[in-house]
């Protein structure tokens, strides 16, 4: 069974501890690889190896360092197949998803960045005080930077803090989840291939309390990129403060869809059930409170409920899967928990609401952490399963009568990343999209992303934006220089 390795210094090194963690196959609950348990001597020796290689990388051009990045693209693109499929058996997404959304985005992330360094402008200011000076202002790197990904989109979200991190001539040690650690141990390896000089990326593997923690308080790392859950986040904060770091959190969600009465019925619909259980639930930007006008509720309720029957949970190897595998065992535990409280808050369940059983009688997939598309109506806005994040396939539903009244269901909760307004009315969803508090709102559509755009949340759902030129600046430092001319 295979054991991974730490990537330090371009070399792939056990844990100094020599301890590993299981990691599961969430489709049938079994172990199919260890990954390093690795501690506080693991990240000093990459923060040492990127520390070293971080003269190097800052010095080259903006050309060069584009150059080997489109390389390293290029490189994971060779490797489509093989990524999509181990990301999929990793993390229990469905490989026709990590296919046409994971592995591709992660190409696009890299390629976006190495494209975008060369068209990034300084500014200069003269004449103010006097002409005899000018003013001009430059983004440096701003050294060793500590990226922390989630399990939900594991090589797509490393590489989007990766690729614009590297890009401006930082290095960075990356400690993936140690429940999806596959994607970026093979990436590793897709870097030396396509010739990025060692040091410049490391990954540790390994938990948040045993490998994340150092190296959130590593005094060499003036930079912590996190995604992550809330609770999490909080720790974050706190271990980096001593250390004044720049920091980008990116936390939970509990993202409302407001659905009007003159919306495109079937659109809406469509893309409400695809916004609802996409990747199981377990994405960040999915919906998880539904809001319907009610003089539509009914009939919403009705062909919601048939849309979301009709998806196929199965075999996440299988490109006929629409909805795969949970990730743990305790993730399973955690949804069936909040299903069961939703009932005990009075709620009622429309669709789902129990464990999935997928393959025949005897198949290992029997043993695999399915679950049903859940749909619960029935709750108040203020109930526990209506207000605290679930990440998982269950949506609660909820009918309003007017444009006030869901804008303050909407905005009652600790969160804030993202939305959806679905109506016809020009005016009305300008003026909706501009009172919700998230970060992102999308109307009469879901999950279009461009990635010049600033991404972050309000509330609890994080610190800071990035994206394009807000990616540029969070990795630099803005330095101003003043010289005098005559």
């Amino acid at each position: 069974m295979e054991h991974l390795k730490n990537f330090i210094g371009g070399e792939f090194l056990e844990p100094i501890d020599k301890n590993y963690i299981p990691n599961y196959n969430p489709s049938i609950g079994e172990i199919y690889s260890y990954v390093p348990d690795s501690n506080d001597k693991d990240i000093e020796a990459a923060v040492k190896a990127a520390k070293d290689a971080f003269p190097m990388w800052s010095s080259k051009s903006a050309q060069e360092r584009s150059n080997i990045i489109y390389k390293v693209a290029d490189e994971l693109e060779k490797r489509l197949t093989e990524f999509s499929k181990a990301e999929s058996k990793d993390q229990g997404k469905g490989v026709a998803l990590s296919s046409t959304l994971d592995i591709p985005r992660s190409i696009a992330n890299l390629r976006f960045f190495a494209g975008a360094i060369l068209h990034h402008k300084d500014e200069a200011y003269h004449g103010v005080p006097t002409p005899n000076f000018i003013n001009y202002t430059i983004k440096v790197p701003v050294g060793v930077v500590g990226l922390i990904s989630p399990w939900n989109l594991p090589l797509y979200l490393m590489t989007w803090k990766l690729a614009p991190a590297i890009a401006v001539g930082n290095t960075v040690v990356v400690k993936p989840s140690e429940m999806t650690s596959m994607t970026s141990y093979l990436f590793a390896q897709v870097c030396k291939d396509a010739g990025l000089p060692d040091g410049v990326v490391n990954f540790v593997f390994g938990t948040g309390p045993n490998a994340g923690s150092p190296l959130v308080r590593h005094p060499s790392v003036p930079l912590i990129s996190f995604t992550g859950g809330t609770k999490t986040g909080e720790i974050v904060q706190q271990q980096a403060a001593p250390f004044n770091k720049k920091l980008s959190l990116e936390l939970g969600g509990k993202n409302p869809a407001l659905i009007f009465e003159d919306c495109k019925f079937e659109e809406c619909i469509e893309q409400t059930v695809r916004s609802s259980f996409y990747n199981q639930g377990e994405v960040c930007l999915c919906t998880s409170r539904i809001f319907v006008q009610d003089k539509i509720y009914d009939k919403f309720i009705k062909a919601f409920v048939e849309k979301t029957k009709a998806i196929i949970i199965g075999d996440p190897q299988l490109q006929t899967t629409q909805m795969g595998a949970l990730i743990s065992a305790d993730h399973l535990k955690k949804i069936e928990y909040y299903v069961d409280l939703a009932k005990q808050e009075g709620g009622e369940i429309l669709a789902g609401g129990k464990r999935a059983q997928v393959g025949e009688e005897g198949s290992p997939l029997r043993n695999g952490y399915f679950y049903e598309p859940t749909i619960i109506g029935g709750l108040t806005p203020t109930s526990r399963v209506m207000q605290e994040e679930i990440f998982g396939p269950v949506i609660t539903i909820c009918p309003f009568s007017t444009e006030q009244e869901v804008l303050g269901y909407a905005n009652n909760v600790e969160y804030g990343l993202a939305s959806t307004v679905w109506s016809q009315d020009i005016d009305r969803c300008n003026r909706v999209a501009k009172s919700i508090e998230s970060g992102i709102t999308w109307i009469n559509c879901w999950m279009i992303r461009d990635l010049r755009t600033p991404f972050g949340g309000y509330k609890k759902s994080g610190i800071g934006r990035e994206g394009g030129d807000y990616s540029i600046d969070f990795y630099t430092e803005q330095k101003n220089i003043c010289m005098k001319i005559n």
